[in-house]
């Protein structure tokens, strides 16, 4: 199935759960709404180039299955690859599991790694098991921890423990998140119309590329999803 039919499948029903109890988080690092921003954007517009060693279709070492989302991943009814070896491709490619700095990103492209690893239903059951030690990306709730610099990734089942719930959409801002228990995370940006019809953010893992990306939303569509709004606790210089 494609990211987006994930999504709908998964999202369905969720708006009613139960919050996890909360986490306290002093000491985790305050982060700022443009740190946030520039730290997606960092990953969104890196440049890097990769070779044959980086493409990979098949199982690791330890019997995980990898994908890359280069452009020979083709398969049918999912997302499809879109990076190039021997070129200059743009952003930090999605990967389940991932939790890379840029710098981590880069050292293991050179070190050989899988650039990225697509997400599959049998991935999402196996969850920790399917993550590959030898591949290198940024998945969705990954990127959001590396945002707020957390000191490890945080699960979609787990960041709303590190956040305070917001009791509208109109309350978002800059650097706060959109998240669906156990399935997708974005981080938003900012409001693209006075109506707060549609929004701004940035995810991976979602259509129309297995990268970061930024893009205007629909906030009728995310909310029919069962998205709910969320503030991390160390965010610095936003209205509470």
């Amino acid at each position: 199935m494609t990211s987006r039919s994930f999504f709908l499948v998964a999202a369905t029903g969720l708006a009613s759960c139960a919050l996890p109890p909360a986490v306290e988080t002093p000491a985790f690092p305050a982060v700022t709404p443009a740190s946030c921003l520039s730290m997606a954007e960092a990953y969104r517009t890196h440049r890097w180039t990769g070779t044959v060693a980086n493409a990979k279709h098949g199982l690791d070492s330890h019997g995980i299955r990898v994908d890359t989302p280069d452009i020979s991943y083709q398969k049918p009814g999912a997302v499809p690859g879109w990076w190039h070896v021997g070129a200059v491709n743009e952003s930090v490619p999605y990967q389940w599991g991932g939790f890379s700095t840029i710098a981590e990103f880069d050292a293991g492209l050179r070190a050989g790694k899988a650039a990225g690893d697509v997400y599959t239903s049998e991935k999402r059951r196996l969850l920790d098991d399917a993550v590959s030690s030898e591949a290198v990306g940024i998945d969705c709730s990954g990127f959001i921890s590396r945002c707020w610099k957390l000191p490890r990734s945080f699960s979609t089942r787990e960041l709303a423990a590190l956040c305070v719930p917001l009791n509208s959409w109109d309350d978002l801002h800059p650097g706060d998140i959109l998240n669906t228990f156990n399935a997708h995370c974005l981080l938003f940006a900012g409001w693209n119309d006075p109506a707060h019809e549609k929004l701004i953010a940035y995810e991976t893992g979602s259509p129309p590329d297995w990268k970061v990306v930024v893009h205007t939303i629909d906030a009728n569509w995310l909310r029919s999803l069962g998205y709910r709004p969320f503030r991390y606790r160390n965010m610095e210089g936003a209205v509470r």
